[in-house]
């Protein structure tokens, strides 16, 4: 039976080769090395586990970091933990785990896991698990395009949830047939018509549980399998795996300084949707410039395509005033709008916003409820409450401040450490800045290096659906306290150069 030691020097061995699942969190590789090390038999049954602390000590890694990984073997049946005995490989496995053993010859053989682990999946499925990025950007110095919802006024809040529920309406109790909490929809109308121009009535709104739900419920209304969808290149992650999950033919056309910018080979195909980010470019942080804007609307017209106009972090301009929305210019009713609170208030509100053409209203609405049930008036209300007494435009302009301290704080500590060798982009507004590299630096490389500092930035060039055009580290501000932006931007810093020197 294989020692504490040996099984820990197995583990480490297995997550000390570069291609094991390199784009996984380590939590996710250590299970995923403990699991074929199993299923291998390689831990053979009964086998006791070094303990979480001396494991995280021997593989150099937080203890938080094993103890979750063992977690969810032990909730797959892979292993058995004692309290105050040790973990244990479990004597009977999973059956569906098991791998079946077939000769060759005098050798037994043990067939190959499936490279992502899943045997069940759908060609589909298997596709959009792969990519796994949301468990890469998980809450640490420099994420982009999280906020730093630690600011955010939690006993107003609660006071304000408090009298809803004291109110004890059952009719918020239901899923909402009507699109939403008719407040909330009243309250995002007139925000949307002062501070984003766009035209708007309270009928052509409609509550969401954020983006992600808007863009599906986009590409499920008004585009069939293989309809060609134009999406921006780079293009943000979480719309590629919607439009990826709807089996909509991804068309990506490239992005230059003024926005979307569609070639002769582009304008050639007929898109059925076509999804934007004017006001600031995910992830380039680029501006549509007006003569883009009107040529994408007559196209849109032209071709009877749909836009789809993500205006994720409006709120977050730095210089000047925010530009208006690309739908504020639409004659011909051809842009479909959508924005969310999880980027102003916090990520688990979960409640976003989208404001459809007069035409699309009603099947809308329908869909919405027949496929989505949104629920959530009780919610919607307490939100409803916080933007009508002004709590909401006064969380803003303190957030905004905050961010925009952040921001200044850090593109000087990074250009005072970098200077020309690594020019620093898309810094006026939003969450994030964009720190550009020579086409030669691997940014996927200096990635890595960043996150074994403590430091999660993401590689440009991942954000390319085809071969990138420019490469680059995302770096966030939001999530990082003002006072350790100059430390964690020189660690970053001399990360950027030793990879640079290389």
């Amino acid at each position: 039976m294989i020692s504490n030691l040996a099984a820990a020097e197995l583990l480490g061995a297995t997550l000390a080769q570069a291609d094991f699942y390199p784009r996984l969190p380590q939590q996710r590789r250590l299970y995923e090395a403990a699991r074929t090390a199993i299923l291998l038999q390689q831990l053979s049954a009964g086998s006791k586990l070094p303990s979480t602390r001396n494991l995280a000590s021997e593989l150099g890694i937080a203890r938080n970091t094993v103890i979750a990984a063992f977690e969810q073997l032990a909730a797959e049946g892979f292993v058995i933990t004692s309290t105050g005995s040790g973990t244990y490989v479990s004597a009977s496995l999973p059956s569906t785990s098991q791998p079946k053993r077939k000769l060759d010859g005098n050798a037994e053989v043990v067939p190959e896991t499936p490279p992502n682990g899943f045997a069940t999946l759908s060609k589909r499925g298997t596709q959009l698990t792969e990519f796994a990025a949301g468990t890469r950007y998980e809450i640490q110095p420099f994420a982009p395009g999280d906020a730093d919802f630690s600011v955010f006024p939690f006993k107003l809040w609660q006071r304000l949830q408090n009298r809803v529920w004291r109110e004890a309406r059952p009719d918020l109790l239901d899923y909402g047939q009507a699109g939403g909490y008719l407040p909330l929809r009243r309250a995002i109308a007139e925000y949307l018509r002062v501070s984003r121009s766009v035209k708007v009535s309270i009928e052509q709104v409609m509550i969401t549980a954020g983006t992600q739900q808007s863009l599906d419920l986009c590409a499920l209304l008004l585009a069939d399998v293989d309809d060609t969808t134009w999406v921006e290149n780079p293009c943000y992650w979480g719309a590629r795996r919607i439009f990826e999950s709807c089996e909509v033919n991804l068309h990506p056309v490239a992005v230059d300084a003024e926005g979307i910018a569609p070639s002769e080979a582009d304008l050639a195909t007929n898109p059925r949707l076509i999804y934007v980010t004017p006001s600031h470019q995910y992830p380039t942080g680029v501006v549509m410039s007006l003569a883009r804007r009107r040529m994408l609307l007559d196209l849109a017209q032209r071709k009877g395509a749909w836009i789809l106009e993500d205006d994720y972090d409006s709120e977050f301009r730095y210089t000047g005033r925010p530009l208006a929305a690309l739908q504020g210019l639409d004659t011909h009713g051809r842009v479909i709008y959508m924005g969310t609170f999880s980027k102003v208030l916090y990520p688990g509100i979960k409640v976003g916003y989208l404001v459809a053409p007069p035409a699309l209203v009603e099947p809308f609405k329908a869909a919405l409820y027949d496929l989505q049930r949104p629920g959530q008036l009780m919610l919607q209300a307490a939100l409803a409450d916080f933007i009508a007494l002004g709590h909401f435009a006064t969380h803003i302009r303190k957030i905004r401040q905050a961010y925009g301290a952040k921001r200044e704080l850090l593109r000087k500590t990074l250009a005072a450490q970098l200077g020309q060798s690594a020019p620093i982009s898309g810094e006026e507004s939003g969450l994030h800045l964009v720190v550009e590299f020579p086409d030669h630096v691997d940014d996927e490389a200096l990635a890595r290096l960043a996150a074994e500092s403590g430091i999660a930035v993401n590689a440009l060039s991942h954000y390319y659906l085809e071969p990138p055009v420019r490469r680059g580290l995302l770096v966030g501000y939001a999530y990082v306290p003002a006072e350790k932006i100059v430390y964690y931007g020189k660690l970053l810093a001399h990360v950027i150069q030793a990879g640079l020197r290389r």
